[in-house]
């Protein structure tokens, strides 16, 4: 089942998408999509539905807003791939790097990124996104897939020179306002047999940057949800990114990053496609 929001911010609509590929507005059903109401009972409802006899949302020249509403918590795991820490010049971690990302940075799939003056080294991460829909602590590998409510797309953009030059703080370089675009679904966990059986590719102005697989994580999904939940509660609707393969901007030779007027592209296999158009940042 695949899972979306449609309409500006603060007043996005709920939606499923049905087997021809329009948009229902489950709204009066589940009222929004979000921390508040992920469990068994919110895909009862929605597999109990008849989703022919609920309204149709135009989504032609329509805003996706993010496919849940603000999770608690979004928390990212740093050089997962093995081909992405080698291009990074840095040794495979022994444990998966946690930091996270602050909730501003959290916004629609397409929703664009603002640049301000005091950036100079923006970059793209293309990664998959891991929503929990069961609390979660200390639980085995075994179990923790269980915990898992659904899969997103994310971008994990990144200004290099924050994360990298500014006391090497990764938080301070992940966290600006639109910096964690996601979806534009929430693909619930059954209809993705593998996690790590993805293909996912990232276009900068239509020149290919990244191309990779799930299969190149060095800790799978199930791994880092074990491993996070020794530390932490994992709860429901928190937003786990875990990592982007090669072909960062970081990583080119020489380096190349994101300008004023630039668009990003991405995709991952059954999670669907964003854009993020680079824009001169305005005051809020």
């Amino acid at each position: 089942m695949k899972l979306l929001r449609i309409g500006e911010p603060g007043h996005e609509v709920a939606c499923v998408l049905d087997d021809a590929g329009l948009a229902r507005d489950v709204s009066g059903l589940i009222g929004d999509i979000g921390p508040n109401n992920f469990g068994n009972d919110l895909l009862a409802t929605l597999k109990g539905a008849d989703l022919a006899k609920l309204d149709v949302v135009n989504t032609q020249g329509m805003r996706f807003g993010s496919p849940m509403s603000q999770p608690k918590n979004i928390y990212c795991i740093g050089l997962n791939y093995s081909d992405h820490a080698e291009e990074a010049g840095l040794d495979i971690p022994k444990e998966p790097i946690l930091f996270t990302k602050s909730s501003g940075a959290f916004c629609g799939p397409n929703d664009p990124t603002p640049y301000t003056s005091q950036m100079s080294k923006l970059d793209w991460e293309v990664e998959l996104g891991v929503v929990i829909g069961r609390a979660a602590l200390h639980v085995s590998e075994e179990d923790a897939l269980n915990h898992v409510f659904g899969y997103t797309l994310v971008n994990d953009i990144s200004e290099r020179s924050w994360q990298q030059e500014r006391g090497g703080q990764w938080t301070k370089g992940k966290s600006f306002n639109n910096f964690c675009p996601t979806g534009p679904w929430l693909v619930t966990r059954d209809e993705i047999t593998d996690p790590q059986a993805l293909d996912m590719w990232l276009n900068v102005n239509g020149v290919r940057e990244q191309t990779g697989t799930t299969k190149n994580m060095i800790f799978s999904v199930q791994e880092i949800i074990a491993y996070l939940s020794n530390f932490i509660q994992l709860e429901p609707g928190d937003l786990i990114c875990t990592g982007t393969p090669p072909g960062v901007g970081a990583g080119n030779k020489p380096p190349k990053f994101l300008k004023i007027g630039d668009e990003v592209h991405l995709g991952i296999d059954g999670l669907g496609e964003a854009r993020q158009s680079i824009v001169e940042f305005a005051r809020p």
